[in-house]
């Protein structure tokens, strides 16, 4: 993965969405771009022009903390974006690639809720009972050593599109949370995004937006063969010990159709 075109990309993809008047700058005449200006964003933050553009052609070794904080801050970055520019600024190495510890699997079997952990390429690699009815659909998939995978499924599986009864929503949110772990794992993550861009334009579209998301709460809306539309709530926690995997519990409101789909689920388990 070329991690100086991705910051290039993703610099021009932010500057181009900011109009003059939304960074308080006056305008005359008639301009060639909707965006900012090279020169503008180096205004706005506060640097010469000549080390915007390097920073824009990909260059960010060096960059301090400070002067990121005021290129997120130019850019109106969000939270996302924010971590995103940061983790493109690291140029971290791959996480490691290694078995899954024992105690995960307990600890995810041990949930009464459907409970999973995935890694950056958004493999399933561990689910409890609940979770593997749940994600019966995508896991009938897996072929080994290839395990299931949430991106491959929505992109290259037509089961998707009645998985997800908003599969435009689910789309755009996979593509997103990709492109965000790319930004911490870029090694890791090529071969899979090399091979879904292959085959989806779907997903070279979305893919070429470079839109990141922070995906640690909100709620999934499923279309379950089983037991038909239900909508969970999510939290997603990162696992320190085992850095690039995530631990994803969904719940559901008590007595609601939902909690009522869980059950039902529950009883498949059995």
């Amino acid at each position: 993965m070329d991690i100086k075109q991705d910051v290039r990309q993703f610099l021009v993809s932010r500057r181009a969405r900011i109009t003059p008047k939304q960074a308080g700058i006056p305008t005359y005449g008639r301009r060639r771009v909707s965006g900012l200006r090279r020169s503008e964003v180096a205004q706005l933050t506060g640097i010469s022009e000549d080390y915007y553009v390097q920073l824009e052609r990909g260059d960010l070794s060096g960059v301090s903390e400070g002067v990121l904080h005021a290129l997120a801050g130019a850019l109106r970055m969000d939270e996302a974006e924010r971590s995103h520019l940061f983790d493109l600024a690291r140029q971290p190495a791959a996480f490691p690639r290694r078995p899954l510890r024992p105690g995960i699997q307990q600890m995810v079997d041990a949930i009464r809720t459907p409970a999973f952990v995935r890694n950056s390429c958004l493999d399933l690699i561990a689910v409890n009972n609940l979770a593997r009815i749940l994600y019966a659909p995508l896991l009938a998939n897996e072929t080994p050593p290839k395990p299931a995978n949430f991106a491959r499924f929505c992109f290259l599986d037509p089961q998707a599109q009645d998985f997800y009864p908003d599969w435009e929503t689910a789309a755009d949110a996979t593509v997103a949370l990709m492109r965000t772990e790319a930004g911490r794992d870029p090694h890791g993550t090529h071969g899979l995004v090399q091979e879904i861009a292959d085959q989806s334009e779907p997903f070279r579209r979305r893919w070429a937006q470079h839109e990141v998301v922070l995906h640690h709460t909100g709620v999934k809306d499923l279309q379950h063969p089983a037991v038909g539309q239900f909508r969970l709530a999510f939290e997603a926690l990162p696992l320190p010990a085992d850095p690039g995997l995530t631990l994803a519990i969904y719940t559901s409101t008590p007595e609601s159709r939902s909690a009522q789909a869980l059950e039902a689920l529950l009883t498949l388990t059995a």
